[in-house]
């Protein structure tokens, strides 16, 4: 190790990243306490890491976490997550950004401070390439001044902020090609709450634990969408068709459009989500490049809708990877299932299928059967179910009866991996 360069010992350093271990180390000569001065690239303080963080008192923690910074030149790289700590003074959070923003290349930022310290007038205008803020701030936004020309990414968690600063904040990142909203508080003017964003760069964005009336993105070069426990009247999608990936979880929307152009959709994953077949079918069915469906926990707004496999073989023939799960306990009682197997049309290219029950029945492994018919190429097979902890005594003799059918029936494809995910 004496023989290593210092640049080396400061990449390695930098794997290290807590702020604990790096200082632990740089502790062994020298040589190692030099590279960690002027060649570590990345520092993180967090709270979760060290329980020691919260027995400090703010001021002993503000003056170990400056004296640590301090004594590093040309970081590019810093993390402060402080969860449970009591609030900072934001002028010693300022000085730790001022004395690090001209090379920093990734923020981190969770820190309550008094006063709010605006990450927006310290870090925009520099080198910054991803930014990551929670329990924050953010109003009055100004795209010209507080411009972040590098920044790629950009992820905001519990933060205060109202939907024209949002739109605004986009728009001083010219770059931008991921973006992160969780839980946000959106101040509004009106009292319709609505949120109109629009990037032209921007590839891919998550959604999370957001209530609004109207949700409305232009994002032209999107290709990844992901909605998850969201509460929205409307949601509209626009642009030039790039969506390659959509998936939705436990989402209630009224309206749902992701536009007519979805020719490049690839994977479609919804779960925990009320269905209107013919009008979901409508918005994927000219989407020829589909390679992964999945609908798990289903419900259908109609119950006398089926999603036909005749119809998923013929509109999306490059499909490998199929995922279906429901409830079998409505289709007993409506003489429905809601997934059809009838039809000939093979799912040629099929070679993932994944099923899974609420509760399993003779049905179920009938079900199984008709859907490995249709799949002559299939690889794997990955079957999940749930079983009850107090089970009786009919309820363990089916089990017991579909444990041997299929036991039974995977003889016959003995070239398929089968695995059980049992909860």
């Amino acid at each position: 190790m004496e023989y290593l360069p210092v640049e080396v010992i400061g990449n390695i350093l930098s794997h290290l990243a807590a702020a604990r271990d790096v200082v632990t180390a740089s502790a062994t000569c020298r040589k190692w306490r030099e590279a960690c001065r002027k060649h570590l690239q990345s520092l993180s303080f967090n709270s979760d890491d060290w329980p020691i963080y919260r027995d400090l008192t703010t001021s002993r923690l503000e003056i170990l976490i400056t004296q640590t910074i301090f004594q590093i030149t040309g970081l590019q790289g810093l993390s402060i997550l402080m969860d449970d700590v009591d609030e900072f003074s934001a002028s010693t959070v300022i000085a730790w950004l001022m004395y690090t923003r001209e090379t920093l290349r990734w923020l981190f930022y969770n820190v309550r401070t008094t006063p709010n310290v605006n990450i927006l007038d310290l870090c925009g205008r520099q080198k910054l390439e991803m930014l990551v803020l929670a329990h924050n701030s953010i109003t009055g936004v100004e795209p010209n001044y507080q411009r972040f020309s590098c920044l790629k990414s950009l992820s905001l968690s519990y933060v205060s902020i109202s939907a024209l600063d949002l739109n605004l904040l986009l728009t001083a990142c010219p770059r931008i090609e991921i973006f992160s909203l969780v839980n946000p508080e959106i101040v509004m003017s009106d009292a319709q709450v609505m949120i109109e964003l629009n990037s032209p760069t921007l590839k891919s964005i998550y959604v999370e634990a957001i209530s609004l009336d109207k949700f409305i993105l232009e994002a032209d070069s999107l290709e990844n969408l992901h909605l998850k426990d969201c509460a929205l009247e409307l949601f509209e999608l626009t642009g030039k068709g790039a969506l390659k990936q959509f998936k939705i979880d436990d989402v209630s929307v009224l309206h749902l459009d992701i536009g007519e152009t979805v020719d490049e959709l690839e994977i479609v994953d919804v779960s925990s989500f009320t269905i209107i077949w013919s009008k979901f079918y409508q918005m994927i069915s000219k989407s020829s490049k589909l390679r992964k469906l999945r609908f798990w926990d289903v419900v259908f707004d109609d119950e006398d809708e089926i999603v036909d496999l005749e119809t998923v073989a013929l509109c999306f023939p490059k499909l490998s990877h199929l995922a279906l799960n429901y409830d079998l306990r409505d289709d007993l009682r409506d003489g429905v299932l809601h997934y059809g197997v009838h039809g000939s049309s093979p799912l040629q290219n099929v070679i993932t299928l994944e099923l899974g029950w609420t509760v399993v029945n003779d049905l179920f492994a009938d079900w199984v059967a008709g859907l490995l018919k249709r799949c002559p190429n299939l690889k794997k097979l990955v079957i999940h179910g749930v079983v009850s902890d107090a089970k009786t005594h009919e309820e363990c003799q089916m089990l017991a009866n579909f444990t041997s059918a299929i036991v039974k029936l995977m003889r016959k494809y003995m070239h398929v991996d089968v695995q059980f995910d049992y909860i």
